[in-house]
């Protein structure tokens, strides 16, 4: 059997990562040069992946670094920010044996180690005050500064900590990270608005404090070429026809590329034709559509609408226009600014904007195509 090349984790790698050369070597000439970083993509575009891929080559360069990632996505209180960060240093530290000596930087709690269903070593901490929790960000980020390697870390989705009840985050963390020498940051985030607002805004603790990177969709001629090559690899042609129609397909938004190509190679043969590219696309469909379908009993007959209009569409930039609300039967401009403003908040819509213009599209390239047939 073949393994299949087009793999679904954001990294393995750098055979089995397209590009992104350039964004990689800014990114550690940033870091090198003592610059955080705020990293900002839509979601499933590569992101966390290109992350992976920096750590990767610094690693490979033998850089003097250490690099420690954390996913804080699913939190929604300082106290998990704590556990979640304490996780990934004790992670990445564990293989060589410094668990004794972060721990003897938490003199305000006594954290417990136990072991994750993977077998990964994991942390867990338990909270008497407020007080209590802001003192160990403090010794955390001090065991950090401490470490005998300058350390990069990469702090992923970080427009969560807007969500955090009862403490302003930014703030908190803006009076400890600005006197830190030894640590360089990532901040990446899935929120542009939010993300270039907390960077960009006089008002806010982060004001002016990093250097910015966008990240963009990959090269068409470029990630088609990367494409075939893998197929190749593993004794399967395909046609640069097949490989454009995937592209376009998926809208050249990176996961959604790889997951259809993972499906066309799980299901050709030697050759790819035409067929397995149609049979993999109703295939993940299918798959999907009991999640699609879960969505429409959780929104308004208005909001679906909508989403039906953009999907058709496949971007729509004047969203109140007479032509597009009589078009798709919207009632009032009022109306499709409201369900816009809804299916933001829900994440369904990607809103993308170009000095004064805005661009509104189906988040999930599946979902869209899905909307379409019906």
């Amino acid at each position: 059997m073949n393994d299949n090349p087009f793999i679904l984790e954001p990294y393995k790698s750098k055979d089995f990562f397209c590009d992104r050369e350039a964004e990689t070597e800014v990114i550690i000439k940033h870091l090198t040069n003592g610059r955080n970083v705020t990293l900002i993509s839509p979601r499933r575009l590569g992101k966390t992946g290109l992350i992976f891929r920096v750590f990767d080559e610094i690693k490979s360069k033998r850089l003097p670094f250490e690099t420690v990632y954390a996913d804080i996505s699913d939190t929604v209180s300082l106290d998990e920010f704590i556990t979640v960060v304490s996780n990934a240093i004790v992670n990445k530290l564990e293989k060589q044996n410094k668990i004794t000596s972060f721990f003897k930087f938490l003199k305000t709690v006594r954290p417990l180690l136990g072991v994750d269903p993977s077998g990964s070593p994991q942390v867990s901490i338990t909270f008497a005050s407020e007080n209590q929790k802001q003192s160990t960000l403090a010794e955390l980020l001090n065991y950090l500064e401490n470490y005998p390697k300058k350390v990069v870390v990469a702090i992923d989705e970080l427009q969560q900590i807007r969500e955090y009840d009862g403490v302003n985050m930014e703030a908190l963390l803006r009076k400890h990270i600005q006197h830190l020498h030894n640590v360089r940051f990532i901040y990446c985030g899935s929120k542009k608005h939010t993300m270039s607002d907390m960077f960009t805004n006089a008002k806010k603790p982060f004001y002016e404090s990093t250097t910015f990177s966008f990240l963009s969709k990959l090269s068409v001629p470029v990630y088609s070429a990367f494409i075939k090559k893998l197929f190749l690899s593993r004794g399967k042609a395909i046609t640069e026809e097949q490989v454009n129609y995937i592209i376009e397909w998926t809208r050249d938004h990176t996961y959604y590329t790889q997951r259809l190509c993972n499906e066309v190679f799980s299901i050709s043969e030697n050759r790819v034709n035409d067929k397995d590219i149609q049979t993999a696309i109703n295939t993940i469909l299918d798959q999907e559509k009991e999640r699609f379908q879960e969505i429409r009993r959780l929104i308004t007959s208005s909001q679906w609408k909508m989403l039906k209009a953009i999907a058709i569409e496949q971007s729509v930039k004047h969203i109140t226009s007479s032509a597009f609300l009589s078009k798709y039967g919207i009632t009032s401009g009022a109306t499709a600014l409201r369900n816009i403003n809804a299916l933001l908040e829900k994440e369904l819509i990607l809103a993308e904007t170009t000095g004064e213009e805005t661009t509104y599209s189906i988040y999930n390239v599946f979902f869209s195509r899905y909307l379409e047939r019906l």
